[in-house]
C-alpha cells in the first residue's frame, strides 16, 4: 500500500487540491471540474495501490456553494471515462465564510478486491510522465490514462498499481521498493508527478510483451 489506511476492512484514500479553479486569486486557473476529476484520480489511484475498488466518496468543499455541483460533475467526469458509475457522494461545504482561493479535498472509501504480489517479483513501468500545474492542462497526451490502467487491472494484465506524487518517481521507487534505486535512463525521477500524471506499474514477466504492446508509448521502463 502507498497512503491508504485500512479501518475494519475498508479501504481510505484521500486527495486535496488548494488555489486551483476559478476564484481571481487561485494560483492555476482552471476548471473546477477538471480540478475535481484530477483529485478524484488520485484518490482512485491510492485505492488500487491498495488493491481496492471505491465504493463511496466524502466531499469536503471549502470553495463556496456554487462550486459543490462544479465538483461532482468533475467527479462523474473521471468515472464516465473509465465506464464505471459513479459511487455514491456524500460531503458539505463551508458556506458561513466565504474564502479567496479554490480548497477541497476528497476521502474514498472502498473495500479490497485485488491480492497483491511483493514488488520485487514483478517488472515495473512508468505510464505517463510528470506533470504538475500548467503543465497538467497543456500537455494532456502525456498524462497515464486511467482507462488504459483500469483495463489493464481488470484484466490482470498488470498486478499492481502504484500513483507517483509530488515527490517524484526516485521517491515512489524508494518507497516501493523499501531502498533507494537506480531508475532507467531518462526518466524524471525527481519532478513532480502532481495529481498522479505518472503512475507506476508492476507486470508478470510472462506479461511484459503483452504490456508494452498495450500501453505503446504510454509505458516507460522503470529500473536501469
Amino acid at each position: 500500500m502507498r497512503n491508504a489506511i485500512v479501518v475494519e476492512g475498508l479501504i481510505v484514500t484521500s486527495d486535496n487540491s488548494a488555489a486551483i479553479g476559478e476564484k481571481e486569486l487561485d494560483a492555476v486557473h482552471a476548471p473546477d471540474a477538471l480540478a475535481a476529476k484530477f483529485v478524484a484520480r488520485v484518490a482512485l489511484a491510492e485505492q488500487w495501490a491498495a488493491g481496492g475498488e471505491v465504493s463511496a466518496i466524502i466531499l469536503h468543499n471549502f470553495s463556496g456553494q456554487q462550486q459543490w455541483h462544479r465538483y461532482i460533475e468533475g467527479i462523474g467526469q473521471l468515472f464516465s471515462e473509465l465506464d464505471s458509475p459513479v459511487p455514491p457522494i456524500s460531503g458539505s461545504t463551508e458556506s458561513n465564510m466565504e474564502t479567496l482561493q479554490s480548497g477541497f479535498a476528497l476521502t474514498m472509501i472502498g473495500r479490497r478486491v485485488r491480492e497483491q504480489q511483493e514488488a520485487a517479483v514483478l517488472h515495473w513501468f512508468a505510464v505517463g510522465e510528470p506533470l504538475v500545474g500548467e503543465a497538467v492542462i497543456r500537455q494532456p497526451e502525456k498524462i497515464a490514462d486511467l482507462k488504459l490502467v483500469k483495463a489493464a487491472l481488470d484484466n490482470e494484465l498488470i498486478e499492481r498499481v502504484w500513483p507517483v506524487g509530488s515527490r517524484g518517481i526516485a521517491y515512489e521507487a524508494e518507497q516501493l521498493f523499501g531502498k533507494e534505486t537506480a531508475l532507467a535512463e531518462g526518466l524524471a525521477g525527481e519532478a513532480s508527478a502532481g495529481p498522479a500524471t505518472c503512475l507506476l506499474v508492476g507486470v508478470a514477466q510472462k506479461k511484459v510483451a503483452e504490456a508494452m504492446h498495450y500501453f505503446g508509448q504510454q509505458l516507460h521502463e522503470l529500473l536501469e
